[in-house]
């Protein structure tokens, strides 16, 4: 088959229609409209660029949709060409997507567009969903508002910036009840939270877990709690290499309590080796800081509200005067 036949072929059949085939489903609570997540048991495959490409964010394997073919049945190159050619026509299930609102990408910069978007304040819609939903304490939430951390997003979400070393927004995390996504046009980097001069470093996979993960240790001062936002792109590993190369720097690997989280922290001890600075990891008593910080609200509420009934016993057993 000729070069120009196979790039034919690779434009009319999509990676989603391969891992379909073979038995994947999209996790559409995991997914963008950018970065499709695709699971089978534990294998994970995440489909980009309008499904012409894909990764493995268990490893270091990506490519085009004939790859992925290879990557999936062992066959040549040939094979796969035949397998992708039986796939013509053939149309995956795609979630459906709805943006909570349209950026105006062509008219506004990053830097614009973040700025055009109101701070929190106590009692407004994303308030109230990072406080009584996420669980995240007020004192967690004004020092996020007080480093310009976070905004208000569309309709209660919460938008929460990525930023370099100078503190310029390169993009940020878009979370809220029925969304999840990135910043359109943005770039990932870190969500940074604390002491920008900070040598304990604490690296989490989205904001919401670095701010989960202050409040379960009370913000301690000498921390920067950050957040990959789920991707490890290059710039996210240089920015997390500079960091790591502080003097008397210790690089905690808080990512989730799962198998990618086992990845990423695989990834961050590789990096302290490389800079020599000290590394631990540390995991979630849950499958994330914010479900662990749930669990612990939700107990320390149970046992308030015992110590309330013990208290109250006596008077509800007092015999009625008279």
């Amino acid at each position: 088959m000729e070069t120009r036949e196979v790039e034919h072929l690779k434009d009319r059949v999509s990676c989603a229609a391969v891992l379909e085939k073979a038995g994947f489903a999209i996790d559409v609570k995991e997914s963008t409209r950018r970065a499709v997540k695709h699971r089978r048991g534990d294998a994970i495959v995440i489909v980009i660029h309008g499904g012409k490409g894909w990764f493995d964010p268990q490893s270091d394997a990506k490519g085009d949709v004939l790859s992925l073919v290879q990557r999936l049945t062992g066959v040549t190159f040939g094979e796969a060409l035949v397998h992708a050619a039986d796939l013509i026509g053939f149309v995956p299930a795609e979630p459906v997507w709805t943006r909570l609102q349209r950026d105006r990408v062509h008219d506004m910069s990053i830097a614009a567009r973040w700025k055009n978007r109101r701070k929190l304040w106590p009692g407004s819609a994303t308030w109230r969903y990072l406080r009584d939903e996420r669980g995240l304490p007020e004192a967690v939430l004004r020092d996020a508002i007080r480093q310009d951390r976070i905004r208000e997003g569309p309709h209660g979400s919460m938008w929460a910036a990525h930023v370099d070393e100078a503190g310029a927004v390169t993009g940020w995390e878009e979370r809220g009840r029925e969304w999840r996504g990135f910043s359109t046009g943005g770039a990932k980097l870190l969500f940074r939270l604390g002491r920008a001069d900070a040598v304990r470093l604490c690296v989490t996979e989205a904001a919401i877990d670095a701010m989960s993960l202050a409040a379960l240790e009370g913000t301690k001062p000498d921390s920067l709690y950050l957040s990959t936002g789920g991707g490890w792109s290059p710039a996210t590993a240089a920015a997390i290499r500079m960091l790591a190369g502080r003097s008397g720097a210790l690089l905690i690997a808080a990512t989730d309590n799962n198998h990618q989280g086992e990845t990423y922290a695989q990834r961050l001890m590789v990096i302290t080796r490389e800079v020599g600075c000290g590394f631990e990891r540390v995991r979630p008593a849950q499958v994330d800081w914010n479900a662990g910080l749930q669990a612990v609200t939700a107990s320390d509420q149970e046992e308030k509200g015992r110590r309330e009934g013990d208290i109250g016993l006596p008077h509800a057993r007092r015999p009625p005067q008279g």
